[in-house]
């Protein structure tokens, strides 16, 4: 049986439905129009893919039920990572509504963009806190979207709560474009020191320069989180239609494989689908 291609993370959106207010700019021009689950069946499949996570980008509460909605009518999408309010007391009724909405079985996990929060040490906070523990309670895993200035929380956090599990995305964005790795490499490797602890190889090409990026200077990030994490801990996601601005869905495939050559053929299963799928449940063998 050939192996499942496993897209862990990428996004979608109709702009009729719901503006996504974090798209500004000339820069990010390209990406500001709808991209539909036909877009992605084009792309996706096209590249191989077998199954894919979807991810929230926006922190309203509609935005997950729709996610799920769009999930349950695609033989594609297979798990969903959505949003809802950490911080509510009744976060745990919120989470039990999402799981009985339509579609509701497909939703895998939860994010928040604590990326845009001021406060670096805003995943400690005790009302945070006792949100995550109920993601973990609901049998659902945590996507950690933060910068490199709050992985040191994100590790406190892990540690502290090692019931729940956790996901980096986009290797917490180093910056790529400058070159630095720094206290970066050092926090990576904190992090994966803990057992609950996941890593997305997701989302390079937009943290280096869109339209120089060469796999080569990627390498050194993309070692770091193989070496820190291991295969069995690490991910891929395309970060669809993000990436798009630098590379195109095939290339960012393309160049997840060139970073990931060192590694055996049972390592890239695992980095390509496997962990993915028992991470988030989606039910693939292997």
């Amino acid at each position: 049986m050939t192996a499942p291609v496993i897209d862990a993370h990428h996004h979608l959106w109709d702009l009729a439905v719901r503006d996504q207010d974090w798209i500004t700019g000339e820069a990010m021009a390209p990406i500001r129009r709808d991209f539909t689950v036909a877009d992605l069946d084009a792309e996706a499949r096209a590249a191989g893919v077998t199954a894919t996570v979807v991810v929230q980008t926006v922190t309203v509460p509609d935005e997950t039920p729709e996610l799920l909605a769009v999930a349950a009518s695609s033989d594609l999408i297979a798990g969903v990572v959505g949003w809802t309010d950490l911080t509510d007391p009744g976060v745990a009724d919120a989470l039990a509504a999402l799981v009985d909405a339509p579609g509701g079985g497909l939703l895998t996990g939860i994010r928040h963009q604590v990326q845009g929060e001021p406060d670096p040490r805003w995943l400690l906070r005790d009302d945070v806190r006792r949100g995550l523990l109920a993601v973990g309670a609901a049998g659902l895993v945590y996507d950690l979207l933060v910068l490199p200035h709050q992985l040191p929380a994100a590790v406190e956090v892990a540690a502290l709560l090692p019931e729940v599990t956790f996901v980096l995305d986009h290797l917490a964005k180093p910056p790529i474009a400058s070159g630095e790795i720094g206290s970066w490499a050092g926090d990576i490797a904190r992090l994966a020191a803990l057992p609950n602890t996941f890593c997305k190889l997701s989302g390079m090409v937009t943290e280096a320069d869109w339209a120089s990026w060469t796999t080569e200077g990627l390498r050194p990030y993309a070692d770091t989180v193989i070496g820190a994490f291991g295969p069995d801990r690490l991910m891929f996601g395309s970060d669809w239609p993000v990436c798009t601005l630098a590379a195109r869905y095939d290339e960012v495939l393309t160049l997840a494989r060139a970073l990931t050559s060192q590694l055996n053929a049972n390592e890239r299963a695992a980095v390509f689908g496997r962990t993915a799928s028992r991470v988030y449940g989606l039910g693939f063998p292997g």
